[in-house]
């Protein structure tokens, strides 16, 4: 395991920050990405939520609402 490959993302064949750099799919687009990838093995249900945070500020900004500001902890 390096910085790179962290222990909750070892399950994946490609790690997500490589998927998510290799389809430049920006911030938030990778942040759902990322919380989806490693809720089993890092934050469970707490990812989970982080997740839907961003899918909710994409759905708004889609709808051509403001979005609202997105804020986490990591």
């Amino acid at each position: 395991m390096s910085a790179s490959s962290p222990s909750h993302y070892s399950q994946h064949t490609i790690q997500p920050i490589d998927f998510i750099e290799m389809n430049n799919l920006g911030f938030s687009v990778g942040n759902v990405i990322k919380y989806v990838c490693r809720f089993q093995e890092k934050n469970g249900l707490e990812d989970l939520k982080k997740a839907q945070k961003y899918l909710e500020f994409l759905i708004e900004k889609e709808e051509g609402g403001y979005p609202s500001e997105v804020c986490d902890d990591d």
